[in-house]
């Protein structure tokens, strides 16, 4: 076993604060039994009490249960079963790792849709335990990222396993500008220029905690401010489909018109979901350096320097401001523009970043 994938387990275990005596639900695919194997090596040393389950999310056996339940008009409910497990665990572990990326390509938009809002009450119950979200380097995803095998398992540790410590300090100065601010415009050439209130929420230093990697600093938008135009011109890749070159308009923080050059119908079911998903839930903006790849993997992709990402859909709680709405939703899904040229980031009407430079950073022309 690559000696990365016992580092990676104990860093999964720290972010959760795993203990003695914690019940611990880790969910994952077979490709990533070496890191399951790992987790429960770490769970035994810890007296902690581990158990594996496949995820919700994505494989053969879900494609089978949504495309045969789309045949028998099932109407989806929250499942009791799944919900109770989830409350009795302390702590949780997401893995990705995908044996092929469009396996769920074939299924109906509308029946993932549903899906996903029956189980809304599970990932809220979740959120409000210890848990992380991270991804065991798969040939699968290497393949979508066009890399060999052995540059992703590269790109996924160096990542993963780095110093956070000298990384929450780097992020701790954009924190420091945004945790008071007003308002937040984004511009980027002739196509993004979006305003949006942030006033009296939070920003979040995001490092090794509930994702890994983790190199964000991410606040929540007041739901009602959002105003502007958004081309979000880098892909997403949501229920093993590729979405492209989505345009959002927004107005007093609604969706009023969307547009994308591929898989149009998508973005549509997505944003149709309710009505919490045609409002931003997070405004993002990347700082991890060692992502220089586009890989068609949110955890990462998001992540880039020299981007923003904004999410439609639920805000996290963390972000939100004793006296300020939360945005609900069953949907939480980002979308990236790329700030690298001809573009800027303003804080209460002041440039603090350009052409991806912080105003903290060398090289920065405000």
């Amino acid at each position: 076993m690559d000696p990365r994938v016992r580092e990676h387990a104990q860093l999964i275990a720290d972010a959760v604060d795993l203990a003695a005596g914690d019940e611990f639900l880790i969910k994952s695919e077979p490709p990533a039994d070496d890191l399951v194997t790992a987790l429960y090596e770490v769970a035994g040393e810890r007296g902690a009490n581990p158990l594996a389950i496949r995820t919700n999310r994505s494989g053969r056996a879900m494609r089978a249960y949504l495309n045969a339940a789309d045949e028998s008009g099932v109407e989806f409910e929250t499942p009791a079963h799944q919900r109770a497990l989830v409350e009795a665990a302390d702590c949780h572990a997401i893995i990705r790792g995908h044996e092929n990326v469009t396996e769920l390509g074939d299924v109906d938009p509308d029946v993932n849709s549903a899906y996903e809002k029956a189980h809304g009450p599970i990932l809220e119950e979740r959120l409000g335990h210890r848990w992380t979200l991270t991804q065991h380097p798969t040939t699968a995803n290497a393949q979508l990222a066009e890399m060999s095998i052995e540059s992703y398992e590269n790109f996924v540790y160096d990542a993963i396993l780095k110093d956070w410590d000298e990384q929450a300090e780097f992020q701790a100065q954009l924190v420091e500008i945004l945790e008071d601010a007003e308002e937040v415009r984004i511009v980027s050439g002739a196509s993004t220029d979006v305003t949006m209130s942030i006033a009296g929420n939070h920003a979040i230093n995001d490092t090794d905690s509930h994702n890994l990697p983790g190199g964000e600093v991410f606040t929540a938008p007041v739901p009602d401010s959002v105003s502007g135009d958004v081309h979000f011109d880098k892909p997403v890749y949501r229920r093993g489909r590729e979405i492209t070159d989505v345009r959002l308009t927004f107005e007093e923080g609604e969706v009023v018109s969307h547009e994308a050059e591929k898989n149009e119908d998508l973005l549509t079911t997505i944003l149709d979901t309710d009505a919490g998903a045609r409002r931003l839930g997070e405004l993002g903006i990347g700082m991890n350096r060692d992502i220089d790849h586009f890989s068609y993997n949110m955890l990462f992709d998001e992540k880039m320097g020299d981007t923003v990402h904004m999410a439609v859909g639920r805000a996290y709680d963390d972000n939100v401001g004793e006296d300020n709405e939360q945005n609900q939703s069953a949907q939480h899904v980002d979308m990236i523009v790329d700030m690298s040229e001809d573009s800027r980031i303003e804080v209460d009407g002041e440039v603090i970043q350009r052409d991806g430079t912080f105003r903290f950073e060398d090289g920065f022309e405000g």
